[in-house]
């Protein structure tokens, strides 16, 4: 069930906090999409959290996203951690659906401000960030263990339109 009207960007999705049997997908899908994914054992994880979530198209998971809310100088902090979209389904708008319904869910969980580090590299990740409101801050150099840089964006949930 896709509790956000705007988080059905992409037809016939679902939307919905990830449960155990969502790991195997989940971890195929970040193996596939990045060149140095997490290892298994972190998904597991973030499992019970409500920033870990799934989009699920035909009973299959085609994408997911994780993120959680950390206090940070009296203004709550969301941290968007990863965000995947299984390569065949790239370009339908799941990826958009999936990060509206996580930083809806951030909002409700107390951010005030969300955070994210993205590859410079990633052009269309920067875009679908930047289109939805995120503001880059800075320049992380080598930040990844390949040695690529990482911008880090913001969004302030107070003036997100969502």
């Amino acid at each position: 069930m896709t509790s956000h009207p705007d988080a059905s960007d992409a037809a016939d999705l679902t939307i919905r906090e990830a449960d155990r049997a969502d790991l195997l997908a989940v971890f195929r899908i970040e193996k596939s999409v990045f060149p140095q994914p997490w290892p298994f054992a972190s998904f597991e994880r973030f499992l019970g959290n409500r920033g870990f979530l799934v989009a699920v198209r035909d009973g299959a998971v085609v994408g997911y996203a994780i993120a959680d809310v950390n206090a940070n100088h009296g203004r709550d902090l969301g941290h968007l951690k990863d965000i995947a979209v299984h390569p065949e389904m790239q370009g339908e708008g799941v990826g958009r659906a999936l990060l509206r319904r996580v930083l809806f869910t951030l909002r409700l969980a107390g951010a005030d401000v969300v955070k994210l580090e993205v590859r410079e590299s990633n052009d269309v990740a920067r875009s679908l960030y930047e289109d939805v409101g995120f503001e880059r801050v800075r320049r992380v150099s080598a930040y990844y263990d390949d040695g690529e840089d990482a911008f880090v964006m913001v969004l302030d949930l107070a003036e997100w339109q969502g």
